[in-house]
Formats: structure tokens, sequence, C-alpha cells
């Protein structure tokens, strides 16, 4: 995952698309409270206008003294500058006197600024050849026989070419989101238009060769044929001071004339308003400052990082969402708090890489959890009932990773009487059958009770209560499971025809032990050890002779603790064989209603 995101922002920059679209968003949402600039207005050759000049003008394109006739209307308001968004690159060859026109107007109007293309295929021009109106400038190093293929206007004389570049500038997606201050020809700078008038007036300009664009939205709109019709009246209808230190940008939204444009404010967005945009943010100094991807790297780093440490520590992935869920909230936050005070912030590519990596980390520990269930229900499925063992996994109270610990239990030890003597004088078979069947009779008390089966031991049965999960009853669990294990045995017996001897005895102890998961790496058994186990043991063998069930002192006690419903009859001490002290020892008997 490091080497990717390595590779994504210093490398192929593929998750830049994923900045380039949310900005996006972001800005459309921003540009609706940015109000153009009122000075800087569009003169915008629109459908209407189109059809409203049709009868005087023609179709389009229209004589050039059409635009001359609007160039001395606007000029005489005094303007800062009267921009075109128009090329005019291809004389009139049938009426060379509307041309002329023309370069009359521009000639006399000295605030008049045309466009010019780079282009990137034709016939290519020595730079140090071309007019110096054209506004291109060498660097300390540049290279003095550079060429250029450029589209001028060539309408006008040379002398009149003041003006700059209105190439479209797409980013790698086709989005307009730039705009060029200037193209590098070997050293040479070709200045964009609103570059060039930056540096008339004596705006900042970016350190860049391009801005990312502030959009606006409310620009003002004026319809060429109104202003063409207005300046026709002997008494014009509109304010003689409307363009007073404005600078008027001239151009087209018109759908048939083709300068739509995909940009971060829609597919189809005007290349006229794409200038005037530019226009506004140069002289008001309002571009976007866009921070470099690079670094954001090490925030999807970090948050990759602490996602790692989240999951490793085993921290609830519903936790891990909802931190990630306000990390995103802020980091968007942070976004649009930068767009607000001119700051283009790349942030989104990390948050998406940190999502990606929850997402990734959650799909793995969620197999992990799965497989550990399974793995877990399979191995406790063989001491516990399968359903209580589900139960116990989805509380947490059994966990395979569990270190074994010591836990106060009560273990219950089963046998049978004479099972030597049993084995000699029946079939194999039919021996192995009466175990299988006496067997899962205990068993199902035995997880009736809530009781944990340790092992077969030949004939015994080893079983606890009290782990793995919690019962602070567990001895009073322990002998009601005992009792009903007689109960089951007498009706056991009376089915068995061709058997008359068949007797277990069942002993059972209260204390601490050490309970867990024990054994090799390829074998583990859920178990319990300590002297605990071993007293029990030794009670169940004192039992013959005695009575069938027997319970130490620390099992009656504890019975007597949580105020089972049984009643315990004193069989004495008994001596027990590597302890020193006789155990005290009572025969449970349930008491009667």
């Amino acid at each position: 995952m490091a080497s990717l995101i390595a590779l994504d922002f210093v490398g192929v920059q593929f998750g830049q698309i994923a900045d380039q679209r949310f900005g996006d968003v972001l800005q459309r949402q921003l540009a609706s409270a940015r109000p153009a600039h009122s000075d800087i207005v569009v003169v915008n050759i629109d459908q209407k206008s189109l059809e409203d000049l049709a009868a005087d003008a023609g179709r389009w394109p229209w004589p050039r003294s059409i635009h001359a006739e609007l160039i001395h209307y606007i000029a005489a308001q005094k303007p800062q500058a009267i921009v075109f968004d128009l090329l005019f690159n291809e004389r009139d060859v049938f009426r060379p006197e509307h041309d002329e026109a023309l370069r009359a107007a521009a000639q006399q109007e000295n605030k008049v600024y045309f466009p010019y293309l780079t282009l990137s295929d034709g016939e290519a021009t020595p730079i140090k050849d071309l007019p110096t109106q054209l506004g291109i400038l060498p660097q300390p190093i540049f290279d003095k026989d550079a060429k250029a293929i450029l589209l001028l206007p060539w309408v006008l004389n040379p002398e009149q070419w003041q003006g700059g570049t209105i190439n479209f500038n797409a980013d790698s997606d086709g989005i307009g989101r730039h705009y060029s201050i200037y193209h590098d020809i070997a050293g040479w700078q070709i200045p964009s238009l609103p570059a060039r008038l930056a540096r008339d007036f004596n705006w900042p300009l970016p350190q860049a060769e391009r801005m990312r664009i502030h959009w606006q939205t409310q620009r003002q709109h004026i319809s060429y044929s109104d202003l063409y019709q207005a300046a026709n009246l002997e008494h014009s209808n509109r304010s003689m001071n409307e363009f007073t230190d404005k600078i008027v940008i001239i151009g087209t939204a018109a759908p048939g004339l083709q300068d739509l444009r995909p940009t971060t404010m829609g597919p189809l967005y005007p290349g006229v308003d794409i200038l005037a945009t530019a226009i506004d943010n140069l002289k008001y100094q309002d571009w976007l400052i866009e921070s470099p991807r690079a670094p954001y790297g090490l925030l999807a780093l970090l948050l990759c990082g602490l996602l790692a440490w989240g999951f490793t520590r085993g921290i609830n992935t519903m936790r891990l969402a909802l931190a990630l869920i306000l990390s995103s909230g802020l980091t968007l936050g942070l976004m649009w708090l930068g767009l607000t005070h001119n700051y283009y912030l790349p942030l989104i590519s990390s948050l998406l890489w940190a999502w990606a990596y929850f997402w990734l980390a959650a799909l793995i520990a969620y197999w992990a959890e799965k497989n550990s269930r399974e793995h877990a229900v399979a191995l406790f499925s063989r001491f516990l009932d399968a359903r209580v063992v589900k139960q116990l996994i989805a509380s947490g109270d059994i966990d395979l990773g569990q270190v074994a610990q010591s836990r106060d239990i009560t273990v219950l030890f089963s046998d049978i009487r004479g099972f030597t003597s049993l084995s000699e004088k029946h079939d194999p078979a039919a021996v192995v059958q009466l175990l299988n069947q006496y067997f899962t009779l205990q068993v199902e008390i035995i997880f009736k009770h809530g009781g944990t089966l340790d092992k077969f031991i030949g004939d015994a049965i080893m079983a606890f209560w009290g782990a793995p999960a919690n019962d602070t009853e567990h001895a009073r669990h322990a002998v009601a499971a005992a009792l009903e294990m007689s109960a089951a045995l007498d009706t056991f017996k009376q089915q068995l025809s061709d058997i008359e001897h068949f007797e277990i005895g069942i002993g059972l102890h209260t204390g601490p032990a050490v309970v867990g998961l024990i054994g090799s790496a390829s074998r583990l058994d859920y178990t319990a050890i300590g002297d605990t186990v071993n007293l029990a043991s030794r009670i169940e063998g004192l039992t013959k002779g005695c009575a069938r069930i027997l319970v130490s002192d620390a099992t009656r006690a504890a019975c007597e603790a949580s105020a089972a419903p049984f009643e315990f009859i004193g069989h004495g001490q008994h001596p027990v064989k590597g302890r020193e002290q006789n155990v005290l020892l009572f025969e449970p008997k349930e008491k009667a209603l």
C-alpha cells in the first residue's frame, strides 16, 4: 500500500483525477457565492445577436466594420481596455474595406487588445522577427534562433498586434481548470492575453506558467446586438459612461459559434467567460494558489498507518470507521476553508487511500475473524454444546488468543465400576456400543447444565463448570448435573437386558485450577489442570462402597452459599493419597418439596 501511495503522489499521479473532480464540486459550490467584479464586463455575441443583426450584417462572420463601429462607441466612454476574444487571422478578400475599417479603429484607439494562438503544427516563424507588439520577451537564457508556430491576427497591421494568447488549457482529463500565464519556447516567454493586460497595467503575476482559476458567477453580460443598435441611434438609450474605467471583453457564448469548453463550471462553458474570469483573477490577485500533491502523500501514509495501528490493536471496526468519517469531515472542511482563502488543497486522494486501506483491512480482519470463529466453534464444540459455543464466542468469553488462567471451577469425575470385568465378559463391539450410548446420555446432561466436557479417560468422564463462561453458581450446576446423571443411569440400566452389574461413581470438588488451551502447536485441548482436578478424581475413587455421588466440603459450602435446593449427608473424613489432611465428604440429595 505504501508503495502504491508513493507511486501516486510522486510518480504517475493516478489519484490526481479524484482531487480534480472533487475540487470541481467544491469550487462550483463556492462560485455561487463569489460574484464577479462589476468593472469587467462581457459583450456577448449570443444567439439573439446573430438573429438581430442578420438583416444588417448578414450571416456570421460579420463584416469587420461592425466591430469597428462598436470599438469607437465603447472607446468614447474611456474604458480601461477593450479585449477581443475573437480571432482575426483570415482577411476578407471579398470585402477588404471592412477589414480596413477595423484596422483604422484599432489604430485610432490604442487600448484595444487582440488574441492569437500558439499551435503545434504549421509554419514556424523566427521569434526574433516577430513584432514587439505581441509582447514576447526573452529571458536571461534564450535561443536567439528559436521559432514558434503562431496563429496571428493577420487582418490587422503588425503594429496593431497588441495582445496575447487565448489557448484553452486542459488538464489530463480534458477539463479546463487553469489559464496560462505564458508559454515558454526556448527561453522566450509568449504571454497569455490576461498576462499581457497584467503587465501593461502593473498587476502582480503568479510565479508559474499557469494559474488555477478561481471561478465566479453573476458576471454582467450585454448582448452585442443591443449595444450595437444603441450605438447607431442618434440619441443612445444607454448610459454614456457605462464602460468608463472598465475592461470590456467582446466574445461569444452562442452555441453555433463553437466556443464552449468543458471546465470546472460545466461541460459547455463559454470561452469568453473563461477569459473574463482569468482577467478578473489577475486584476484582483484572486487566483487560487495551488499546493503540490507530493506532500499530501505523507497524510495518506499517516492515515493508513493510524488505521493499521487500530486494526492491530483490535479496536472495533465501527469505531475506526467513525474516526475516519470524522477525519474526512475535517479534511473536507479544510479544503473548503482553503478555497475561501484562495488556496487549493488536494486532499481528496489522501482520504481515498485511507478509505481504500480501511475497506481492505476490514475485509481481511473480517475473514480472519470468520476463520477464527469457525476454528473456535470446531474446537470448543468438542467440549461444549455447539449452540453455547456460538453464544460464548459472540460475547467474547471464548478467545483463542487468550492464555490459560487460574479460575475457580467445580470439577466432576465419573467412572464406571468394574469396567475391566465387564469388558472381559462381553464382546468388544457390544462394549463399545454400550459405552457410546452411556457417554452420549451423560454428555447431554453435562451440556444441559452448562458444563464443559474436558475429556474421556477410558470409561471415565471429566467435566468442569465455571469456564470458559463465567458462572458464579458453577458448584450448584455441577451438583445438579451429577444428580441428573445418577437418575439417568437408573433409567439406562433398566434398558440393559444382558448386563446385570453396571454402576458408576461421581466425585466433585470446587477450587482454583489453571484453565485454557493447553497442548502442542499441532494439537490443543481446552482443559483444566491443578490440585482441584486431582482431588476431584480422588473423591470419585472414594465413592465405592460409600455413595454413588460424593462432593467435597468446598463444593457443599459453595452450593449452600448460592441457596441451592440440595441437602448434604455427611460421610465423615477420608484420607486421600497425596494429602496430609483428611477430606470431609458429603452425599448430595435433592431437597424434598
